[in-house]
């Protein structure tokens, strides 16, 4: 399985993930969408990114790729901690992995990020999904003007939650923000 990264200073570079990682990597299509939607909002450079159910790493490669200097993967997988501690070691991204179940880290973590984006499993129950989201605005992880970013299926539908503030379909994929409403 290769990884694509898309844009930035490693743009069009192609990463060789093991076939037995237990992944779903975003598709090439839905990547290049979402990091056009977060181009029109943020500079790169000085973000700090918390990329949970990292899989592939995929998501945290782009943002490396474009200059973010401060990223944390999470992922319980062993073998997807390695992977990604091993890619960015070899690239030089500046990814800290962390092997830890991802709500158990938002439960525990006392850091703030502009960006949260969780991938979790399309399997994974809905009140887990919405969980992920209520504990990352509860125990306030997000920084002024930050998102919570949930990649999902489509049958899925966030909408109604208080935080939700607009989604993007994409293929089989959505991508659903959530902020702070008290934020512009």
């Amino acid at each position: 399985m290769h990884i694509r990264i898309i844009s930035g200073k490693y743009k069009s570079r192609r990463i060789s993930a093991p076939k037995n990682l237990p992944i779903r990597p975003t598709t090439d299509r839905a990547k290049e969408a979402l990091f056009n939607i977060l181009n029109n909002l943020f500079d790169f450079r000085d973000l700090k990114i918390l990329d949970l159910f990292t899989g592939s790493g995929g998501i945290a490669y782009e943002f490396a790729s474009r200059g973010t200097k401060n990223i944390q993967a999470v992922d319980r997988s062993y073998p997807v901690y390695k992977f990604v501690s091993q890619t960015a070691k070899k690239f030089d991204f500046p990814i800290k992995v962390i092997k830890k179940d991802s709500l158990k880290f938002l439960e525990k973590t006392t850091e703030t990020y502009d960006i949260i984006f969780a991938d979790p499993p399309y399997d994974l129950a809905l009140e887990e999904q919405e969980k992920l989201i209520n504990i990352s605005f509860e125990r306030n992880l997000l920084k002024d003007k930050g998102f919570f970013i949930l990649e999902h299926i489509e049958r899925l539908n966030f909408e109604q939650h208080p935080n939700f503030n607009f989604s993007r379909k994409y293929g089989k994929s959505v991508f659903s923000f959530f902020k702070n409403q008290s934020q512009s």
